[in-house]
């Protein structure tokens, strides 16, 4: 059953969309929250809605939600921050644990690019998430940006000049770079002791691999990386985007079920 919830989270409404596994009334299910990537939405490049039926399939509920200033919800991206993303998810996970078909004590996580980085924090720093799955995290991020470049670009010189860095069309703002590049993405990740599994190709040139198998030194032998041979960040063949799917379901099946 597919439908749909408006949460609340500082006066805004963030939107999104509910799947719920077929059975008797009253069930509580295993909820997996998804979070997206920088400047997508709820249906996400390596589709979290075909992620969403696959868990549905398997028994396990989820949540897509629209992060604020992107795709249904309120907000402008001009005022996004990684902060107020690390915030609006936790809010989004203590609502979705309240819900009628939720089992509280089985919650998940599964995040994209930047929305692995956020996931990350909100697993060691919300209690109880029962599994946390890591697509393509974004953790060079922070020490890109806090270099002063994005892809390159200047980042002061470009925001001097207009008073945004324009990424892909997106008004990026001087406290979304300042609060990045503060991030310890690491360090803020590294307290949660649930299972952890990355999923990450070696031809992302997003998100350098490398980047994600430094997570494996900062948790306490709580988490596997799967480095998938040829994949992108966008995971853009039928075979790896399959493998990606497959991998996710089998690790929160395992794990939550």
């Amino acid at each position: 059953m597919i439908g749909y919830h408006d949460f609340q989270h500082d006066g805004r409404t963030l939107r999104s969309t509910v799947h719920i596994p077929e059975g008797p009334a009253g069930t509580r299910w295993p909820v997996v929250v998804f979070v997206h990537g920088f400047t997508a939405n709820r249906l996400e490049l390596p589709d979290f809605v075909r992620m969403s039926r696959l868990l549905e399939d398997n028994g396990i509920a989820s949540v897509r939600v629209d992060l604020s200033g992107h795709g249904e919800s309120d907000g402008d991206f001009f005022d996004v921050t990684i902060s107020g993303e690390i915030a609006e998810t936790r809010s989004v996970l203590r609502a979705t644990r309240a819900m009628d078909f939720a089992d509280p004590e089985r919650l998940g996580l599964v995040g994209m690019s930047m929305g692995g980085v956020v996931a990350g924090v909100v697993a060691a720093e919300e209690p109880g998430v029962r599994a946390l799955c890591l697509w393509s995290p974004a953790a060079v991020a922070p020490f890109e940006i806090g270099s002063g470049l994005l892809k390159g670009v200047s980042l002061a010189a470009e925001i001097e000049e207009k008073g945004y860095f324009d990424a892909a069309g997106h008004r990026v703002s001087a406290a979304f770079v300042e609060d990045i590049a503060n991030l310890d993405v690491y360090g803020r990740s590294a307290g949660y002791r649930g299972p952890v599994r990355i999923i990450h190709g070696d031809k992302d040139d997003v998100a350098p691999v490398e980047y994600a198998r430094r997570y494996l030194d900062h948790y306490d032998g709580n988490a596997e990386l799967e480095v998938v041979p040829g994949a992108d960040h966008a995971w853009g063949t039928v075979p790896h985007r399959t493998r990606l799917h497959r991998s996710t379901v089998e690790f929160l099946v395992r794990e939550m079920s």
